[in-house]
Order: C-alpha cells, then structure tokens, then sequence
C-alpha cells in the first residue's frame, strides 16, 4: 500500500551530512550572518505505509551557515530522542522528560536565550542542540518549564520574550498561555479553559492580547486506545472517558497510558490521537496578555481548522486575524492533513459587537504563511506563503499586498517544490520588505534541495546554494541570527 507521505519528497533521508564546499549561484548578501534551520519528520526506522501518520516520523534539522557572502557549511541532523539515540547505537542524552514523552521534536527550530531549540507539541518538551545541531538533551528552561510546551512561540519584537500557548491532552480542559524570559526562564503561565482537549498548533499575539484557536480538531479516546493491547482497551476506556478532556489527568497515569499503548517508533496514525469532530464548537479566545484565567473572551466562527495564523494585530475596538484556514482536518484522511484546500482568510473581531466578520483573502491553495516578524502583533502589509496542491501550485513562492489587496507569484520553475519561506530584513529599522526571503527547494529532476533567496520586495532571485542532499518537505524554520 503506498502513502503520500513516505513518497516523493516526503519520503526520508538516512545519511546525516556535513558539507563544507557549496556552489553558490549570484551573490548572497554580506548582511547575512547566521544559520538558516530547518526541521521536519524523518523517520528513522522502517514505516509501515498503510499506517504511517507524516506527524509522527523523527525529527531531522538541516542548516545552512551563511557569512561574509559565503555559504559555510550544509549539516543535516537527527534529533537524539531515546528512541533515536538507541537506533542509532548512541547514549542516550540526558534531561527532563515530561510524563515519559520523550519524542524526536520534529515541527519547529528556534534560536532563545543562546540556546537553539527544536520543538514539537502536546505534551514533550523541547530538545537543545548545539550550534553545529548536536543533540544536547530535552530543555525544561532551567526549571521552570512544569509540563510539554508549544511548537509555535512567538517573540515580541518589543520586549524579546517568547509567548507560548501550550496543550496536552492529560491537562483536561485546559491549555497554558506562558511567557518564557529574555533570561530563557518561565516568568509567567496562565491556565486557560477550554471546551475540551484540542490540538492548538498555533496562536496569534497582539500588542495587548493573546488569541486562542479552540477549533473541532479533538483527542479521541477511541483513535487514542487503538494502538493499545486490545485485553486493555475496555478497561482503559471506562477509566478515561470520564476525565479525558475535562479534569487534569494524573502525570504518572498519562504516562502509563503512553507506555501500554505501545510507543516506539511505530510513527502509526493509530498512534496519532486527534481527530476532527463536528459536533466540537469552534471559537477564537481573547485574553488580555496582563489576564488572568477568568478573562478571557470567546467569539464564535464557522467550523474549520487553523493551523498557522499569518498575523494579528490590533485596530481600535476590533482584532485582525489573517489566518491560513482548512475546512476541515483528519475527519476521513487521518495521516495527515488533507481535507480541501487551505485558504488564506481574514477574521475581524469586533469586540463591542461581539461577533466575527470572516472574509476570503485569497481562495488559491496555499500553506506555511509567514511575515517580517519585526511586525508580530502589529498592523502587518505583507505577508508570504507557499503553494500546495498540484505540484505546478507547489513552485509558487506568493507575496500578499494586503493594504494594496494584490498578489505577486514567483515560479520557481517546473519540477520544483518550495517550502516555508522566511523573511530576513536587511537591517532592523529597514522597510518591512526590504530584505530577503529564504528557503528550500526541491528539484525533482536531481533528487536534490537548493537553499533559495528571493528579493522580499520583487520575489526575483538573490542566490541559490546548491545542496549535496535531498532536504524531504517538511514543517518549520527559522533565520537564527549571529549574536
């Protein structure tokens, strides 16, 4: 049986890399100084592709060393969970592991507080790697980090702290909104109730505000038993409908649960707990970022799923919400998400009206939205994204003029796919699109990636590195800049 997922460029690397001599066509800005990261699902062992879920495979982080207009090194790494470290025949690395989930993060990589971060969500917690992206050991922010965290922190560009909402299916009907120091401690948490047990991917920061996305996307007691020993499933489900969902779940009995219902690398969908379910209300949250638990304010929208928001921001008594929007997600494909296309839409707030206004931005396939992210929580222009669909959608790197209401394509030519792009501004007080856009790109014809940069304002080619490998499509990157 084939999967989608375990094809193409889907499909996983084996061989970890480093390659220290790139060909570079055009010129790389001599302002960049730092590594381009990213990390996506990599499975480490064989897959079954009848059952496997793309969320679940092995995190791998690939990067790129640029400076002085030269590209340094390419270096492709595993994320040592115990898991990989054992495949691998290595030594486990030591740190603290929230209630046994001790997953290879595989969705986001971030640079905080001198550390670089790899990050996955509900329930793990990060892991550390070095500058080089040697696995140093999970992260719990000296201490201070009580549960799993978020694969989607956002920076305030005022401040430089890390704003967090995190979710975990054993926390019952809540989910934590925290807020992680320049110092790279926890310095605030606040526990925010829910309808339920939601898969939260992302949320949306303002000036003054933190908006939560509780959407019909839900832990399922059933998909969640599945993988267990079927002697043990009746019990367990007597014992875990009533609470899943509503009370906080005691950390050594959500352990134990994770230990019999298998484990492993078995990177399964029946391992995946979360499904689509319809009769879940949709609504987005408002908390003021100085709130606590009680003040929080809910509006209702139609039923659909929010993976990545573009931006929010903040204009009198109304909140601007541009947001990538699925219609639905894992109600019939439940290996990953794949359920109509995602459009890119506007939600307006209007909190003296106490309603939504939802409007369709841009109706063409596209994923992976991202901003200059000087503008986080402020009035944005231009947003970015990438093409899904077809592989002729998936060439396209797109460019929202969102005050002007245009878009700009760029083609990155026949047989190519893009990933998520990130906007790198040339200096920190420069015009919002006035830098770089940076990602990779697969071109099928070779089997091989290209790290690209595109002009943030024109969307014509700055430079291309060529890579010695295959960089599989996966989630999240970021620009981790020389400090």
């Amino acid at each position: 049986m084939s999967n989608n997922y375990l094809a193409d460029n889907l499909g996983p690397v084996q061989e970890e890399l480093t390659c220290t001599e790139l060909t570079v066509t055009g010129s790389i800005p001599d302002y960049l100084d730092g590594r381009y990261l990213r990390i996506g699902p990599n499975p480490i062992r064989p897959a079954d592709p009848a059952t496997y879920h793309w969320f679940l495979g092995d995190g791998m982080v690939h990067g790129v060393r640029l400076s002085a207009g030269m590209a340094q090194w390419y270096r492709n790494r595993y994320v040592r969970s115990g898991e990989v470290a054992a495949a691998l025949g290595e030594r486990p690395r030591p740190g603290p592991v929230h209630a046994r989930f001790d997953l290879s993060a595989n969705t986001n990589v971030i640079g905080h507080a001198g550390r670089t971060l790899a990050l996955i969500e509900a329930g793990p917690r990060p892991y550390e790697l070095t500058d080089e992206l040697d696995t140093v050991g999970p992260c719990d922010f000296g201490g201070t980090l009580r549960g799993g965290y978020t694969a989607h922190p956002h920076r305030d560009p005022a401040t430089g702290e890390l704003h967090a909402l995190s979710y975990y299916w054993g926390w019952g009907n809540k989910v934590e909104y925290s807020v992680v120091a320049t110092d790279g401690r926890v310095r605030r948490r606040v526990d925010i109730e829910v309808n339920g047990a939601p898969m939260i991917h992302d949320f949306s920061l303002t000036e003054n505000y933190v908006v939560i996305y509780d959407l019909p996307v839900t832990f399922n007691i059933d998909a969640a038993l599945r993988a267990m020993p079927w002697p043990l499933r009746v019990p367990a489900k007597a014992t875990m409908r009533p609470i899943i969902g509503k009370r906080r779940i005691p950390e050594a009995l959500s352990a134990a649960m994770a230990r019999s219902s298998g484990g492993g690398a078995s990177y399964s969908a029946a391992s995946f707990p979360y499904r689509w379910d319809p009769d879940y209300p949709a609504r987005v949250g408002v908390l003021p970022r100085t709130g606590g638990t009680g003040d929080v304010r809910w509006y209702d929208v139609e039923p659909c799923y929010v993976f990545h928001p573009l931006n929010a921001y903040e204009d009198g008594e109304q909140i601007i919400l541009d947001v990538v929007r699925h219609p639905k997600c894992f109600a019939t494909d439940v290996q990953g998400p794949n359920e109509g296309p995602p459009t890119l839409d506007r939600w307006t707030i209007d909190r003296s009206a106490g309603k939504v206004l939802e409007e369709r931005i841009d109706s063409r396939g596209q994923e992976f939205p991202r901003i200059d992210e000087r503008l986080t929580g402020r009035r944005h222009r231009y947003g970015y994204s990438v093409g899904v669909g077809t592989q002729a959608d998936e060439s396209r790197v797109i460019k929202h003029d969102l005050i002007a209401g245009t878009v700009t394509d760029h083609d990155l030519g026949s047989g190519s796919q893009a990933s998520e792009f990130v906007m790198v501004p040339r200096h920190a007080s420069t015009a919002e699109d006035d830098g770089v856009l940076m990602g990779y790109v697969y071109r099928r014809a070779d089997a091989r990636s290209d790290l690209v940069l595109l002009d943030a304002a024109t969307l014509e080619t700055v430079a291309e590195i060529r890579l010695p490998a295959r960089v599989p499509q996966g989630f999240h990157g970021n620009w981790l800049p020389t400090i």
